[in-house]
C-alpha cells in the first residue's frame, strides 16, 4: 500500500484543470510512486503511463511530425475523442517533450502529468514553451510528519505546545532523533535496521553523482564538483564565502558559481538569502546553505548536532513559504524568517535569555511572531518543538 505525501491533497486539486501537472524535486524523493498512485486513481480507461528511462519509449518522440505521435497515443490505447490522461516518467531524457506537451495541449485538450528530476532544466525548458499550461509542484525528503506516516507511527502529535507535557515530549522526542540521523528519503526511511538505512543513503548520493552530475551536468572536472559536494556538506547552515572556496578547490569564482548554481537546481543544496532591511552590505552578499536532507550530511560529514538540528529544522520551515535570514555585523541574528512575519532561532536547549535576545530582534525587525526552535524540553513562552514546525 502506498504511504501518501502530503502535497498530494494540493495536485489533486488540480487534477481536472485543463494545465499540465509538473512534479519535480531530487532523486529518490518518490516523485515516481507517486505519479503512478495518481494514475491508478484517476477514474479513467482512456490513460496512458510511459516510462522515459526506458529507450523504446523515447522513439515516440522522436517524430518532427506530431501527428505521428498522435498516431502512436493511438497504437497505445489512446482516444482522442474523449479526454486523454498521459503520465509521463522521467521527462528530462526528452529534448522536445515540452513542445509536444503543448502541442497537445492546445490540440487535442489532454491531460499531462509529468515528473522531472532536474529543477534547472525543467525551469529553462519549460518556462516559456509552457507558459500558462502548466503547474509545477516540488516534492522534497519527508517532513517529519510525513516521516510518521511512513513509519506507521502510533504517536499522536498534539495540536499546540500547551498540549505536550514531558511524558509526551519524551515519547516524541527519540523518534525525532532518528529522523534528525538518518533524514527523510522515502527509501531510506523505510528501511528497518541502521545499515540498511546507511547503504541507502550511500546508494541515493551514488545515484546522484552518476545519473545527475555525471550525465546532466556535462562538467569538465567532475572531481572539482564532487570536492565541492563534500565541502558543503560540511558546512551546512554556515554563510558562503565564495573567495575561500574558490580558493580551497582552485576554481574561479565563475566556475564555482556555476557548480552552485547546478546543484541547487538539482535539489542537493538550497541557499537562503538575507533579510534586506537594516543590513549592513557585507552581510548581504553572503548567503547560507542548507544540504537536501540531513541523513546524507550526517552520513558524509558528520557536521555537529546543532548544524544537523538546523538543517532538520530549515527542511520543515521550507515548504511553508519564503524563508531568508537575518544577521548584524554585531552577530546579533535571526536563524530563519518565514514570509518576513515569523522569526526562527535554533537551539539544542533553549534558555530564558535565548527568548529575550529573540524578542528584542524580532522587534526590532518588526516580526509579527517568533520562536525558539528547540530539541531539549523547555516550558517557557515563544518556545517550540521542532515535531510541531
Amino acid at each position: 500500500m502506498i504511504k501518501e505525501r502530503l502535497i498530494l491533497k494540493e495536485i489533486e486539486k488540480y487534477v481536472d484543470s485543463p494545465e499540465a501537472i509538473i512534479l519535480t524535486g531530487m532523486r529518490r524523493t518518490g516523485k515516481t510512486t507517486l505519479l503512478k498512485y495518481i494514475y491508478e486513481n484517476t477514474n479513467s480507461s482512456n490513460k496512458l503511463f510511459l516510462d522515459m528511462e526506458n529507450p523504446v519509449n523515447r522513439k515516440y518522440f522522436e517524430e518532427e511530425n506530431y501527428e505521428k505521435i498522435k498516431k502512436a497515443f493511438e497504437f497505445l490505447g489512446i482516444i482522442f475523442s474523449s479526454r486523454p490522461y498521459i503520465f509521463i516518467d522521467e521527462i528530462q531524457f526528452v529534448n522536445n517533450l515540452p513542445s509536444v506537451v503543448k502541442y497537445f495541449i492546445d490540440h487535442y485538450h489532454v491531460k499531462f502529468f509529468l515528473t522531472g528530476s532536474a529543477s534547472f532544466y525543467l525551469k529553462n525548458l519549460f518556462s516559456e514553451s509552457l507558459s500558462g499550461r502548466k503547474f509545477i509542484f516540488e516534492l522534497f525528503p519527508l517532513t517529519f510528519k510525513e516521516y510518521l506516516l511512513f513509519q506507521d507511527a502510533q504517536l499522536k502529535i498534539p495540536a499546540n505546545m500547551g498540549e505536550i507535557t514531558p511524558a509526551i515530549f519524551n515519547a516524541i522526542i527519540p523518534v525525532y532523533e532518528e529522523y534528525l540521523f538518518f533524514g527523510g528519503f522515502p527509501q531510506v526511511v523505510l528501511k528497518e535496521h541502521s545499515e540498511d538505512k546507511k547503504r541507502a543513503i550511500e546508494e541515493i548520493f551514488t545515484s546522484f553523482y552518476q545519473l545527475e552530475v555525471l550525465q546532466l551536468g556535462d562538467f569538465r572536472r567532475n572531481d572539482k564538483i564532487r570536492d565541492l559536494i563534500l565541502l558543503l556538506l560540511g558546512r551546512t547552515g554556515s554563510k558562503l564565502d565564495i573567495q575561500k572556496l574558490s580558493r580551497e578547490l582552485t576554481l574561479s569564482r565563475q566556475t564555482l558559481y556555476e557548480y552552485l548554481s547546478f546543484l541547487e537546481g538539482t535539489y542537493f543544496f538550497k541557499t537562503i538569502r538575507p533579510l534586506a532591511k537594516g543590513i549592513d552590505g557585507e552581510i548581504r552578499k553572503m548567503p547560507k546553505i542548507y544540504a537536501c536532507d540531513t541523513g546524507v550530511t550526517n552520513h558524509f560529514a558528520q557536521v555537529g548536532r546543532g548544524n544537523l538540528f538546523e538543517n532538520s529544522v530549515f527542511q520543515n520551515l521550507r515548504l511553508k513559504g519564503d524563508l531568508r535570514y537575518f544577521q548584524r555585523k554585531s552577530g546579533a541574528e535571526l536563524d530563519f524568517i518565514l514570509d518576513n512575519h515569523t522569526g526562527y532561532e535554533v537551539k539544542i536547549t533553549a534558555h530564558p535569555s535565548d527568548v529575550s535576545r529573540i524578542e528584542n530582534l524580532a522587534g526590532q525587525l518588526k516580526l509579527k511572531d517568533f520562536f525558539v526552535v528547540t530539541l531539549n524540553y523547555s516550558g517557557l513562552n515563544h518556545v517550540i518543538f521542532p515535531f510541531l514546525l
